[in-house]
């Protein structure tokens, strides 16, 4: 799997843009190949952040720009900046009902 975490940094309001984001996002990611999850969290003090995960580099990358156009578009009003992007392969996936270890 693969995991791709963005972060804005300057949001004036994180609850807003995730209640925005969260239709036109989560189009997005429903029509896109090898989705697994998307989260947000505010971080408090205008940070706000988002993990996507995939099952593979490809698909995450290809959902990616499509995620950033959209935000781009629709939510330029918010000011969210450009986000710092960290992205690599999951290697440890713990969930309540198990386990697994890449």
């Amino acid at each position: 799997m693969y995991m791709v975490i963005r972060k804005y940094t300057k949001v004036r309001s994180v609850t807003d843009a995730a209640r925005r984001a969260k239709r036109g996002v989560g189009e997005i990611l429903r029509q896109s190949q090898g989705f697994r999850s998307y989260h947000v969290l505010d971080a408090g003090k205008g940070v706000g952040i988002a993990v996507m995960i995939f099952d593979n580099r490809e698909s995450a990358n290809v959902a990616n720009a499509k995620i950033l156009g959209f935000v781009q578009a629709s939510l330029h009003d918010l000011d969210l900046g450009v986000p710092e992007i960290i992205s690599g392969e999951l290697l440890v996936d713990i969930e309540s009902h198990g386990f697994s270890v890449k």
